[in-house]
């Protein structure tokens, strides 16, 4: 049985968990070492029950520890090459015994979770999501998203669960104080999805099998966790669903997030 966990999520630094019946999963690093371990011991997983760090792009606010993380708990990572070469700084401080390749859009495997990477647009050198699988389950983690693509869409069918990036209400993003630049990146194709997209793209998902969508990577500026929940919900409605249709949770920055259907099993 999978289960996923938001240990933070949004501009200001990503980190989730994935746990199997036989093994625990990292994804990204990109808080603080100390702030990390403290996210894992809130759920109930040791460092050192961590079996892996999977890494979904070379941006600071998703691998800011990870050289220290790996070294200290010998910990194996796993990255495609473009993603390796363009965090060398990180890289220097692993071990090359836990030093990992994986090719983006081909399947690899860790215990007993089938991991298959797809290529994401944002202004990263290869980014990538992850579908996970296990037990015929099938979790899907999809952020820093600059739009979405049909390839994107046909990977994420028949997941059971969704971590999704919200990351901007494009109203507030234009009032926002960024500037010109910043938000022209932010929206453009190579940038972040947006409330309205997100919520478009869990609207097509859910008749394959979508249950429950963790809504996640909000901007600290341009985003607030109740209108990210209105707006995705407003395009539910429009396409002719609701909350009855698929549970939706908003990950938070600052702490730690589970699944609704797990929340009896850890205390946050």
């Amino acid at each position: 049985m999978l289960s996923f966990y938001s240990l933070y999520s949004g501009s200001t630094g990503n980190s989730l968990l994935l746990k199997s019946d036989n093994c625990n999963i990292l994804i990204d690093s990109g808080v603080s070492a100390k702030k990390v371990v403290e996210g894992l011991e809130q759920v109930g997983t040791p460092i050192s029950d961590i079996d892996a760090i999977l890494v979904t792009h070379e941006h600071s606010d998703h691998i800011q520890s990870l050289g220290t993380i790996s070294n200290k708990y010998d910990i194996p990572v796993f990255a495609n090459a473009k993603t390796w070469d363009a965090m060398k700084p990180q890289k220097d401080k692993i071990s090359d015994s836990n030093i990992k390749f994986f090719l983006t859009n081909e399947d690899f495997e860790i215990e007993d979770v089938l991991i298959h990477p797809f290529s994401i647009p944002h202004d990263a050198t290869d980014p990538c999501g992850f579908n996970f699988t296990s037990n015929k389950e099938k979790f899907s983690v999809a952020t820093d998203i600059g739009h979405m693509t049909t390839n994107i869409i046909d990977c994420l069918e028949d997941s059971k669960f969704l971590m999704l990036e919200a990351n901007y209400e494009p109203e507030v993003l234009k009032c926002s104080r960024y500037p010109y630049l910043l938000k022209t990146r932010i929206a453009g194709p190579n940038g972040h999805l947006s409330n309205e997209l997100a919520g478009k793209t869990i609207a097509k998902l859910i008749n394959s099998g979508l249950q429950e969508v963790m809504l996640g990577h909000l901007s600290k500026e341009n985003n607030f966790p109740e209108l990210a929940y209105k707006s995705v919900l407003d395009e539910l409605n429009y396409a002719g669903f609701s909350e009855t249709n698929v549970n939706i949770e908003v990950a938070s920055r600052v702490k730690p997030t589970c699944m609704k259907n797990h929340l009896e099993n850890v205390a946050i």
